[in-house]
């Protein structure tokens, strides 16, 4: 299974950025999928989760300017992102629980990672 982490970029403060986050391999389902983020000299937060059924969960540094979705069918989740702050800059990354398929069946769930993408909010 692997994750593929796009749209990260530069913006200027209280722009907006869309990061989308691809799962591919032997996925069977996507129990649940989101982001985290990590600046430098900061320990890694949550930044948004989306379950199966499709409850999310937000911190309250992001929640009302962010706003996580997910595709089923195209195993992909996105996060939307607006009114960014320059406290928003970090490495996105996104993570996935992830039902795999075996020749023996249905395997899991297992935590998988994509690597990171860089958002930077400054002027």
């Amino acid at each position: 299974v692997q994750l593929q982490a796009s749209g990260g970029g530069l913006v200027q403060p209280g722009g907006s950025l869309r990061l989308s986050c691809a799962g591919s391999g032997s996925i069977f389902s996507i129990d649940a999928i989101g982001w985290y983020r990590q600046a430098p000299g900061k320990q890694r937060e949550l930044v948004a989760h989306i379950t199966s059924g499709g409850s999310t969960n937000y911190p309250d540094s992001v929640r009302g300017r962010f706003t996580i979705s997910r595709d089923n069918a195209k195993n992909t989740v996105y996060l939307q992102m607006n009114s960014l702050k320059r406290e928003d800059t970090a490495v996105y990354s996104c993570y996935a629980r992830v039902k795999v398929t075996t020749d023996w069946g249905t395997r899991g769930p297992y935590d998988y990672w994509g690597q990171g993408t860089l958002v930077t909010v400054s002027s």
